[in-house]
């Protein structure tokens, strides 16, 4: 082995020490200094002097974490010390986050440190050989248990799935997708050593049948059609709509907008009778009649979120025709730009409560669009009530202190006696016309008063002031057509 800073990679198998290649046992048996990344491994004893860096993993909040400071004290070790080996569970060439993070130090990059991956015997291999699968024949694919619900979007099967270290990573997989019914899966638990279990289970009780650890696996012959083929059919329905009906073919982004509107008020009538049907049963409402009420208040949300989904396609269809942008352009724009305005979630800013959040996702807002003010970009269009309540909200998320409900109340009781002054003023004035004109002017701004300050009494309880509005419109029309 020469010398110089320089890291050799092994991998320690997927059993015990017997599954230990050749070179891999050369290697430890050469090496100067020899780094373990866990001694959680049935091979471990094999290199019963080397350190370990199980510290990390108690000290460190994720598992990114950890592997970053394992790869930090490797260069350190190998900069100071010469020649390292560094001996990972399985192969260091499947799913070993820490060597993708070492091949990309700039230690590395650069050619300080050399770096070498040894192949080893991986848990594939005892796998496919239990399974009695040939991977390529069938077209396996290879997924981390903990990236399931991403990697294995729009996949309909055979996965296996690594790295199933706990019920709740197990019980992760099983909630992201949907099985193919009476289809099971088989937990591959401990392959190659004697407690090794390879057995069938139910989609249902994966979480349920085994208690995992890092040496267990999931195969999954076939899962139920994926989210992502639903997405790419109805794309394909508005293409042909699009070059067939007649109606479709001459659609405009201008003529949808009235639809798009119409739409979005549907599922927000929709959102509001299954907000009506939980609260009914949040008070203790049971029986078959609410059973109903809430199958259909469910089906209807449902199926107005479709029509809504529709117009989306509809118009990325246009666009794409137009050649501006495509609805994976738009797909992609709204995640990138979540991602983004999330870097309490994927970055390293602090946000402890939802205010923090809206404060930081209005700043980021700011620089993103290059805009001077948090108010541009909110629609002129917005209905009275609810352009107030979002002007308030903009207000709190820049740090603007706003009446408490106490103050609004009050300010809402002074609108309403202002009105009933400015009524009394006008019945007694001589001067029809004069009075007239100023008693009108004096009345809208004390009503426009009245309604902002009950927007923002509404916004110290939390009440949405237009759909409260809504709702109460709603049961007076109720009360309308009950009388004729």
């Amino acid at each position: 082995m020469p010398g110089g800073p320089r890291i050799d990679v092994v991998g320690l198998g997927p059993a015990g020490p017997e599954l230990l290649t050749a070179g891999t046992l050369d290697l430890l048996a050469r090496a100067g200094q020899v780094f373990l990344r866990t001694t959680r491994h049935p091979a471990a004893d094999a290199v019963a002097d080397a350190r370990s860096f199980d510290h990390h993993y108690e000290s460190a909040d994720t598992f990114e974490d950890v592997y970053r400071a394992i790869v930090d004290d490797l260069v350190t070790a190998a900069l100071d010390g010469g020649p390292v080996v560094y001996a990972v569970p399985g192969s260091p060439n499947v799913a070993e986050r820490t060597v993708v993070l070492l091949a990309a130090d700039p230690r590395v990059v650069s050619g300080a440190v050399a770096v070498e991956v040894h192949p080893s015997v991986s848990f594939l291999d005892l796998a496919f050989a239990r399974l009695g699968v040939d991977p390529v024949a069938v077209g396996t694919r290879l997924v981390d248990a903990e990236r399931f619900a991403v990697d294995a979007a729009g996949e309909r099967g055979p996965l296996l799935v690594a790295q199933c270290w706990s019920r709740q990573v197990l019980s992760d997989v099983k909630l992201s997708v949907e099985a193919l019914p009476g289809v099971p899966v088989v937990v591959l638990h401990h392959l190659g050593l004697p407690d090794e279990r390879v057995e069938e289970v139910a989609w249902e009780d994966l979480d349920r049948s085994v208690e995992p650890d890092h040496l267990t696996s999931l195969w999954v012959p076939r899962l139920a059609e994926p989210v992502a083929a639903e997405l790419v059919a109805l794309d394909e329905l508005v293409r042909t709509l699009r070059e067939r009906c007649p109606w479709d073919r001459r659609q405009t982004h201008a003529s949808l907008g009235r639809h798009l509107l119409e739409e979005s008020y549907e599922v927000l009538e929709s959102i509001d009778a299954l907000a009506a049907v939980d609260a009914a049963i949040g008070d203790g409402a049971a029986g078959p009649d609410v059973d109903a009420r809430e199958s259909a208040a469910v089906t209807d949300l449902e199926e107005e979120l479709g029509d809504l989904l529709f117009q989306v396609y509809f118009h990325a269809t246009l666009a794409a025709e137009e050649g501006r942008f495509t609805l994976a352009d738009v797909a992609r724009g709204v995640h990138d730009k979540l991602v983004a305005r999330h870097p309490h979630v994927f970055g390293d800013v602090t946000a402890e409560t939802a205010d923090d959040v809206a404060a930081n996702w209005e700043a980021r807002k700011l620089v993103e669009k290059g805009r001077t003010s948090v108010t541009q970009g909110i629609p002129v269009a917005l209905p009275s009530l609810a352009l107030a309540a979002k002007l308030q909200r903009k207000a709190a998320a820049i740090g603007m202190v706003l009446p408490g409900l106490a103050d609004e109340a009050g300010r809402v009781a002074d609108a309403a006696a202002a009105l009933g002054r400015s009524d009394d003023a006008g019945a007694g004035s001589s001067d029809d016309v004069a009075d007239g004109e100023g008693g009108a002017r004096v009345r809208a701004e004390a009503m426009g008063e009245l309604l902002f300050a009950a927007v923002g009494l509404s916004r110290a309880l939390g009440v949405d002031p237009e759909t409260a509005l809504l709702s109460r419109a709603g049961a007076f029309r109720a009360e309308v057509e009950a009388r004729g």
